[in-house]
């Protein structure tokens, strides 16, 4: 029997739990609601896109909440809805709404580009959102062209600041370029100190869509680290920090904010991974560098019961690998880029 969200789980406690061959158990899942964006960003999306995915394609809002619903029910705690760009998805408050009703949901979070955060974000807390995530590469407008190949920065940094008087915590995101905005992490820092919200620096990954990673372009997060300390002084490891989450987080010894470095190139995290995704297009992915998908979508149209969506899931988990392999000689990224997958 599969429990209903919010029952206890019953006899053998691994027998319906998302847990994985190395014992990895998932709580977290990331809902992709569209693979459109309003930003072409160099370490995700190509400069030009032949159109985004029709909307029948996409799965409707009572899929995904009768598919979180499912999961709820063997451990999954919290939901991150990504994109794309998840605002570009007309209506989202109200899938926030319907997931919030769910109750063993701690943590329903957003990550956003924050372009179009300003009008929504009144109605996405009051819906029942708990978290942002707001990506602020850079606070050049020159820069920010050069990164995201479009304009907006001030709409970002109203974003921002929409996000910060609602209430809900709030974490900025910037993936760090070396030859385009390595000299942007210093006035990052100040800006999010100055409001004492935290950032985080993620590195560059093998995702963009143009294929042109390049391990030169990498800055790992000991080297961020060591350019921040040497600006504001010694950094101290937060202690309560979920060992599970992929960032590594610390505390400034003088004074307000917060900082993580997520160095999945220079220092994978996989063993510690409880992530699930859900595609926009229906597909769960155990990994984000994973090469396959189990198609939900397919099963959900066809009248499938919840027991058949949760054997589905559970094929999915136990089939991930121990790492993600990027630094292995023979890995290939996966066929999709960032936007397709969910961020």
């Amino acid at each position: 029997m599969v429990p209903r969200a919010g029952e206890t789980k019953t006899s053998d406690p691994h027998s319906l739990l998302l847990v994985d061959r190395f014992g990895r158990h998932h709580t977290s899942l990331r809902v992709s609601v569209t693979d459109a964006c309003n930003i072409r960003c160099r370490y995700c999306m190509p400069e030009s896109v032949n159109g985004f995915m029709a909307q029948e394609r996409l799965m409707g809002f009572e899929e995904i909440e009768r598919t979180i619903r499912i999961l709820a029910g063997v451990g999954i705690t919290k939901v991150r809805l990504t994109g794309g760009e998840p605002l570009m998805r007309p209506g989202l408050p109200r899938l926030v709404e319907r997931i919030s009703q769910i109750p063993s949901l701690q943590h329903i979070a957003l990550t956003t580009n924050g372009m179009l955060l300003s009008d929504s974000m009144h109605q996405l807390a009051q819906a029942g959102l708990t978290h942002v995530n707001i990506s602020l590469d850079t606070l050049r407008e020159e820069t920010f062209r050069r990164m995201s190949r479009r304009e907006g920065l001030d709409r970002v940094l109203d974003g921002i600041e929409a996000a910060i008087q609602s209430g809900l915590p709030v974490r900025l995101n910037a993936v760090v370029l070396r030859d385009i905005n390595l000299e942007d992490c210093i006035p990052l820092v100040e800006f999010a100190r100055s409001r004492n919200i935290t950032i985080r620096f993620i590195e560059f990954m093998p995702l963009d869509a143009e294929r042109a990673w390049n391990q030169s372009q990498v800055v790992t997060g000991k080297e961020l680290r060591k350019r921040v300390e040497d600006v504001f002084g010694p950094l101290a490891l937060k202690q309560d920090t979920d060992p599970s989450q992929p960032s590594r987080d610390y505390v400034f010894t003088n004074g307000s904010g917060g900082i993580g470095f997520i160095d999945p190139v220079s220092e994978p995290f996989c063993s510690n991974c409880n992530r699930l995704r859900l595609t926009a297009d229906g597909k769960f992915r155990n990994c984000l560098f994973g090469r396959e998908e189990w198609d939900v979508m397919s099963l959900l149209r066809r009248g499938a019961n919840d027991h058949e969506i949760l054997a589905l899931a559970m094929d999915c988990v136990r089939s991930k690998f121990a790492s993600h392999g990027i630094s292995d000689a023979g890995f290939e990224p996966p066929v999709r880029a960032m936007y397709q997958i969910g961020g």
